[in-house]
C-alpha cells in the first residue's frame, strides 16, 4: 500500500500544483510552464464550452495568457474536493473547483483528468470539464477533500 500511497500524493500534488498554477492577481501571471510541465505530449483539453472542442495544452496555455490583466485581471482557482482512482499504471481524479474571476464572478466546475504513469512520474493526458449549474449541482461526494475511493 506504500507505493499506492505515494502514486496517490504524486497525483494530488500535480492537482494542486494545476490550480495553484492557473491563477493569478493584478501583481502575477499564471505558471504555464508548471501547467504544461503537467501533461504527456499530446495531450487534449476539453472545455465545458460546447459545442465541444479539444485544445492542444499550448492552444489553451496561449489562450489563458492572452486572457491574464486583460478580459481576467485576476483569476483565482482552488480545489473543493475530489476523488482520484488508480489502477496500475493509470488513474482518473474527479475534481471539484471553485473559480473567482476578477474578485467577483464565482464559478464551481467539475474537472475530470486522465492520468498515466511512465518512467515512474505520472502525466495528464486529457482533461475536461463542464460548470455547475442550478440543474446540474457538483455532487456532494466530490466536496469532500481530495482522496481516492
Amino acid at each position: 500500500m506504500i507505493a499506492q500511497a505515494d502514486d496517490i500524493r504524486a497525483i494530488c500534488d500535480i492537482i494542486e500544483r494545476q490550480f495553484k498554477s492557473m491563477s493569478w492577481t493584478t501583481k502575477s501571471a499564471p505558471d504555464m510552464a508548471a501547467f504544461a510541465g503537467d501533461f504527456l505530449p499530446g495531450a487534449t483539453l476539453y472545455p465545458s464550452a460546447r459545442p465541444v472542442s479539444g485544445r492542444s495544452v499550448a492552444e489553451f496555455s496561449s489562450r489563458m495568457n492572452d486572457l491574464a490583466g486583460k478580459a481576467l485581471i485576476s483569476f483565482d482557482e482552488t480545489v473543493l474536493g475530489g476523488k482520484v482512482f488508480i489502477f496500475g499504471n493509470i488513474a482518473i481524479a474527479a475534481v471539484a473547483c471553485e473559480n473567482i474571476e476578477n474578485g467577483a464572478e464565482i464559478n464551481r466546475n467539475v474537472e475530470m483528468m486522465l492520468f498515466v504513469k511512465n518512467d515512474g512520474h505520472w502525466k495528464i493526458v486529457a482533461q475536461a470539464w463542464d460548470r455547475e449549474s442550478e440543474s446540474l449541482p457538483i455532487p456532494n461526494e466530490l466536496l469532500t477533500p481530495l482522496r481516492t475511493a
